[in-house]
Protein backbone atom coordinates (compact mmCIF):
# COMPACT_ATOMS: atom_id res chain seq x y z
CA UNK A 1 0.00 0.00 0.00
CA UNK A 2 1.49 3.33 -1.01
CA UNK A 3 1.28 6.36 1.24
CA UNK A 4 -1.28 7.91 -1.16
CA UNK A 5 -3.47 4.81 -0.77
CA UNK A 6 -3.07 5.00 3.01
CA UNK A 7 -4.02 8.65 3.05
CA UNK A 8 -7.11 8.05 0.89
CA UNK A 9 -8.16 5.13 3.10
CA UNK A 10 -7.57 7.25 6.21
CA UNK A 11 -9.87 9.95 4.83
CA UNK A 12 -12.57 7.40 3.93
CA UNK A 13 -12.47 5.77 7.37
CA UNK A 14 -12.52 9.13 9.15
CA UNK A 15 -15.48 10.26 7.04
CA UNK A 16 -17.30 7.00 7.64
CA UNK A 17 -16.70 7.38 11.39
CA UNK A 18 -18.26 10.86 11.25
CA UNK A 19 -21.34 9.44 9.50
CA UNK A 20 -21.76 6.79 12.20
CA UNK A 21 -21.27 9.44 14.92
CA UNK A 22 -23.98 11.60 13.34
CA UNK A 23 -26.34 8.64 13.01
CA UNK A 24 -25.80 7.75 16.67
CA UNK A 25 -27.53 10.99 17.66
CA UNK A 26 -30.82 9.58 16.30
CA UNK A 27 -30.63 6.35 18.31
CA UNK A 28 -33.69 5.70 20.43
CA UNK A 29 -32.67 2.47 22.18
CA UNK A 30 -29.71 1.27 24.23
CA UNK A 31 -29.17 -1.62 21.81
CA UNK A 32 -28.97 0.75 18.84
CA UNK A 33 -26.56 3.03 20.70
CA UNK A 34 -24.35 0.06 21.62
CA UNK A 35 -24.17 -1.05 17.97
CA UNK A 36 -23.14 2.45 16.94
CA UNK A 37 -20.60 2.66 19.76
CA UNK A 38 -19.00 -0.62 18.66
CA UNK A 39 -18.81 0.59 15.06
CA UNK A 40 -17.31 3.90 16.19
CA UNK A 41 -14.73 2.14 18.39
CA UNK A 42 -13.84 -0.26 15.58
CA UNK A 43 -13.41 2.53 13.07
CA UNK A 44 -11.25 4.48 15.53
CA UNK A 45 -9.06 1.39 16.03
CA UNK A 46 -8.70 1.04 12.24
CA UNK A 47 -7.80 4.72 11.95
CA UNK A 48 -5.19 4.39 14.71
CA UNK A 49 -3.65 1.33 13.02
CA UNK A 50 -3.58 3.23 9.72
CA UNK A 51 -1.75 6.11 11.43
CA UNK A 52 0.92 3.62 12.53
CA UNK A 53 1.20 2.32 8.96
CA UNK A 54 1.61 5.86 7.58
CA UNK A 55 4.30 6.62 10.18
CA UNK A 56 6.16 3.43 9.22
CA UNK A 57 5.90 4.44 5.54
CA UNK A 58 7.49 7.79 6.41
CA UNK A 59 10.27 6.01 8.33
CA UNK A 60 10.79 3.68 5.36
CA UNK A 61 11.30 6.69 3.06
CA UNK A 62 13.95 7.90 5.54
CA UNK A 63 15.84 4.61 4.94
CA UNK A 64 14.95 2.98 8.26
CA UNK A 65 15.61 -0.73 7.58
CA UNK A 66 13.67 -1.97 10.59
CA UNK A 67 10.58 0.00 9.48
CA UNK A 68 10.20 -2.27 6.42
CA UNK A 69 9.71 -5.34 8.61
CA UNK A 70 7.35 -3.50 10.95
CA UNK A 71 5.37 -2.15 8.00
CA UNK A 72 4.95 -5.64 6.56
CA UNK A 73 3.60 -6.91 9.88
CA UNK A 74 1.28 -3.95 10.43
CA UNK A 75 -0.09 -4.22 6.89
CA UNK A 76 -0.82 -7.92 7.41
CA UNK A 77 -2.56 -7.21 10.71
CA UNK A 78 -4.61 -4.40 9.12
CA UNK A 79 -5.63 -6.74 6.31
CA UNK A 80 -7.29 -9.06 8.84
CA UNK A 81 -8.98 -6.27 10.78
CA UNK A 82 -12.71 -6.65 11.41
CA UNK A 83 -15.28 -4.77 13.46
CA UNK A 84 -17.53 -6.97 15.57
CA UNK A 85 -20.89 -5.36 16.19
CA UNK A 86 -22.29 -8.09 18.38
CA UNK A 87 -20.98 -10.41 21.05
CA UNK A 88 -18.48 -13.14 20.20
CA UNK A 89 -19.90 -16.55 21.17
CA UNK A 90 -17.56 -19.52 21.49
CA UNK A 91 -19.22 -22.97 21.69
CA UNK A 92 -17.57 -26.16 22.95
CA UNK A 93 -19.78 -29.03 21.75
CA UNK A 94 -17.74 -31.69 23.57
CA UNK A 95 -18.35 -30.24 27.04
CA UNK A 96 -21.75 -28.68 26.15
CA UNK A 97 -20.62 -25.21 27.22
CA UNK A 98 -20.38 -21.77 25.67
CA UNK A 99 -18.95 -18.38 26.61
CA UNK A 100 -19.58 -14.86 25.48
CA UNK A 101 -16.71 -12.39 24.81
CA UNK A 102 -14.10 -14.61 26.51
CA UNK A 103 -16.11 -14.63 29.76
CA UNK A 104 -16.82 -17.62 31.95
CA UNK A 105 -18.04 -20.90 30.48
CA UNK A 106 -21.79 -21.56 30.76
CA UNK A 107 -23.19 -25.10 30.77
CA UNK A 108 -26.11 -25.66 28.39
CA UNK A 109 -27.29 -29.02 29.71
CA UNK A 110 -30.60 -28.99 31.57
CA UNK A 111 -32.29 -31.95 33.20
CA UNK A 112 -35.96 -32.08 34.22
CA UNK A 113 -38.92 -34.47 34.20
CA UNK A 114 -38.95 -34.69 30.41
CA UNK A 115 -35.25 -35.63 30.13
CA UNK A 116 -32.04 -33.89 29.12
CA UNK A 117 -32.09 -30.82 26.90
CA UNK A 118 -29.27 -28.81 25.31
CA UNK A 119 -29.89 -25.13 24.70
CA UNK A 120 -27.06 -23.31 22.88
CA UNK A 121 -27.42 -19.62 21.99
CA UNK A 122 -28.58 -19.08 18.42
CA UNK A 123 -27.51 -16.61 15.77
CA UNK A 124 -30.45 -14.46 14.70
CA UNK A 125 -30.72 -11.95 11.89
CA UNK A 126 -31.57 -8.41 12.89
CA UNK A 127 -34.21 -6.47 11.03
CA UNK A 128 -33.61 -3.00 9.64
CA UNK A 129 -35.80 -1.64 12.44
CA UNK A 130 -33.57 -3.30 15.06
CA UNK A 131 -30.42 -2.03 13.35
CA UNK A 132 -31.85 1.48 13.17
CA UNK A 133 -29.66 4.01 11.40
CA UNK A 134 -26.88 1.43 11.00
CA UNK A 135 -28.98 -0.60 8.52
CA UNK A 136 -28.08 1.43 5.39
CA UNK A 137 -24.43 1.64 6.49
CA UNK A 138 -24.13 -2.12 6.98
CA UNK A 139 -25.99 -2.81 3.71
CA UNK A 140 -23.29 -0.98 1.76
CA UNK A 141 -20.68 -3.51 2.93
CA UNK A 142 -17.29 -3.26 4.59
CA UNK A 143 -15.15 -3.89 1.49
CA UNK A 144 -16.56 -0.79 -0.18
CA UNK A 145 -14.94 1.41 2.43
CA UNK A 146 -11.74 -0.54 3.00
CA UNK A 147 -10.55 -0.84 -0.60
CA UNK A 148 -8.77 2.34 -1.73
CA UNK A 149 -8.97 1.24 -5.40
CA UNK A 150 -12.78 1.31 -5.52
CA UNK A 151 -12.85 4.86 -6.88
CA UNK A 152 -10.61 3.88 -9.77
CA UNK A 153 -12.60 0.71 -10.48
CA UNK A 154 -15.92 2.60 -10.34
CA UNK A 155 -14.64 5.15 -12.87
CA UNK A 156 -13.99 2.38 -15.42
CA UNK A 157 -17.34 0.60 -15.00
CA UNK A 158 -19.88 1.14 -17.78
CA UNK A 159 -22.82 3.32 -16.72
Amino acid sequence: MTSNDSLMLYAKLAGFRLIVLANRLCCDSDFDRELHDRRIDGLQAAIDRLRIIMELERRLLANDEFAAFQLEGETEIFGRFAIDLLDDVEIDHETHEYRINDGGWINVLAVDDSGVSVDYPELVSLTNVELGSLAPIIAVGEARFLDPNDDVQDAHRPK
